[in-house]
């Protein structure tokens, strides 16, 4: 595709999701008694919303006891940039203790990972670019290689920014496919970060087209690292746009059931929260 298509089809596609957003009303419903309490509270919803159609919850380090039914929508996550090696070593324990998803780590901890999960049927997720974006592509390219090379099956990948408010589609199109393509090759597959909170509406909608088109698996609200995180709003906006065709993943600022079955509802497939283990161990309490 030449760059004055793409960008035809960007201001086309924006222009008509903009319409109809403005013809509905926006937002989610959220739990009238809920005061703000942890998941942990809430975990019978946790079921509701997993009905609803979440394929993929997040966990934090410290997780307790797991009800199995929820144990496989769980990406255990630890992206601190002071993760120990004993902290890593933790969360791969209770992953194969748990049968979780997947971990999710950073880029120096997949050999790790990828060693002592070895035989266990969790995988591996880390992040490429992270958590800025504005390396430059053939670094996230080769980040993306060297990653799936040392195991890791999933990587989220964060877009161009810059790029992206500057207009500059084609740069943008290109820095996703090169790494889709890296992935795609190798049998991993790939979860573009777009940073909802540094953009606009109609910046989301023309991240969310361009994930798309260039061959992601999913579009992913938020790094977590950023000034804030998924809102109902925002997932709702990128679900509009991108359709049944991909997924959704909401992460970031995402603490509570009521929070996570609104991301849900609003039309997420899969929820990134430090607080999603706390689902599971509530809901392991209260089953009969």
């Amino acid at each position: 595709m030449y760059p004055a298509e793409l960008s035809d089809l960007i201001t086309t596609v924006t222009r008509e999701v903009m319409a109809t957003l403005r013809q509905q009303e926006t937002g989610g419903s959220a739990c009238a008694d809920c005061r703000g309490d942890c998941i942990v509270r809430c975990a019978d919803r946790c079921r509701t919303a997993v009905a609803a159609g979440a394929d993929r919850l997040s966990g934090a380090l410290g997780v307790g006891g797991v009800a199995a039914d929820l144990a496989r929508l769980i990406d255990h996550t630890l992206l601190k940039p002071d993760a120990t090696e004993g902290q890593v070593r933790q969360l791969c324990h209770e992953a194969r203790q748990h049968n979780f998803a997947t971990v999710c780590v950073n880029p120096t901890w997949v050999r790790l990972c990828a060693e002592l999960l070895q035989g266990a049927p969790v995988l591996v997720c880390t992040v490429v670019g992270f958590p800025l974006g504005a390396t430059l592509t053939a670094v996230k390219v080769y980040e993306a290689e060297q990653a799936i090379a040392l195991g890791a099956c999933e990587l989220d990948m964060v877009i161009n920014v810059g790029a992206l408010k500057s207009k500059d589609y084609r740069t943008v199109e290109q820095d996703i496919d090169l790494v889709a393509r890296a992935c795609h090759e190798r049998g991993a597959i790939l979860k573009v970060i777009i940073e909802a909170v540094l953009l606009n509406d109609e910046e989301k909608v023309e991240a969310s087209v361009l994930a798309q088109a260039a061959g992601a698996e999913y579009v992913k609200t938020s790094t977590g690292f950023g000034p804030g995180g998924a809102t109902v709003a925002d997932v709702s906006l990128m679900r509009r746009v991108v359709g049944s065709g991909i997924g959704v993943k909401a992460a970031g600022g995402i603490r509570s059931l009521t929070d996570a079955q609104s991301m849900i509802q609003a039309g997420a497939t899969r929820v990134g929260a430090s607080a999603g283990v706390k689902i599971v161990q509530e809901a392991s309490a209260k089953r009969p």
